[in-house]
């Protein structure tokens, strides 16, 4: 049986602005709008906006498999950088972090999508394995996540020029 990258990057560019792009992805809780598989988050324990330590639950999906995670923010760095992580529990033991950079470029923005396996059990990983087999593999994925990202910023630009 196979492993699960323990992690990944896919990069995309936009002629949105930085703070275009930053007014969707500083909002975790807008996942959703461009993610394959996260269909909605909301923040909770009082949470309103991206601050380290500030929690959100996001609900996910792939093909039949459902199920919901607690994110911790990590780092805000706006316009440029936000990172959360999945928060382990005794059903989920695992956490990967998630990190989302900005960067302008002479035309917009460059936005690039990373994550890293922070902690795996090694059962939790063979069933994983086994159950979302879409995780083997999630480069096309991720890659696409970021096209429909930009489009909704393209589309909601935060600023007129």
């Amino acid at each position: 049986m196979g492993t699960l990258p323990r992690n990944g990057r896919c990069e995309t560019t936009t002629t949105a602005s930085p703070d275009d792009v930053w007014a969707i992805v500083g909002d975790p809780t807008r996942v959703g709008e461009w993610s394959h598989e996260c269909g909605g988050a909301e923040w909770i324990d009082g949470a309103t906006t991206a601050r380290p330590g500030a929690r959100f639950r996001g609900r996910n999906k792939v093909g039949r498999s459902k199920w919901a995670r607690v994110c911790e923010v990590v780092t805000v760095d706006a316009p440029h950088e936000l990172a959360w992580r999945t928060v382990s529990t005794r059903l989920y033991p695992d956490s990967t972090l998630w990190t989302i950079s900005i960067e302008p470029t002479a035309d917009g923005s460059r936005v690039e999508q990373r994550f890293e396996v922070l902690k795996i059990n090694p059962i939790a990983e063979r069933l994983f394995y086994l159950l979302i087999p879409p995780h083997r593999d999630r480069s096309a994925a991720l890659r696409e996540d970021l096209e429909r990202l930009v489009a909704v910023a393209e589309q909601e630009p935060a600023h007129s020029s």
